[in-house]
């Protein structure tokens, strides 16, 4: 499960064999949520919504950064 970010009690991650769309998970504590990076659709939300927003705002800022590590790790060259 390759971690992306680590910030603020927030970790920013993907599964070793994900699947399209390019998407990342989130977790902190017991809250997690799933989000599509080219969109930005929230799926699966189980986070409080004060975290959501924090963590909503760390995606954006890191968005480049996340979509670059999805095709690193699973688009074909």
């Amino acid at each position: 499960m390759p971690t992306l970010l680590n910030k603020d009690g927030f970790k920013f991650f993907f599964y070793a064999n994900e699947h399209e769309p390019r998407h990342i998970h989130v977790l902190k504590g017991e809250g997690f949520f799933k989000i599509e990076l080219e969109t930005l659709r929230i799926v699966n939300n189980r986070m409080k919504p004060k975290d959501l927003r924090k963590a909503m705002a760390i995606v954006e800022a890191n968005r480049d950064n996340f979509i670059r590590g999805w095709d690193e790790r699973f688009t074909q060259r």
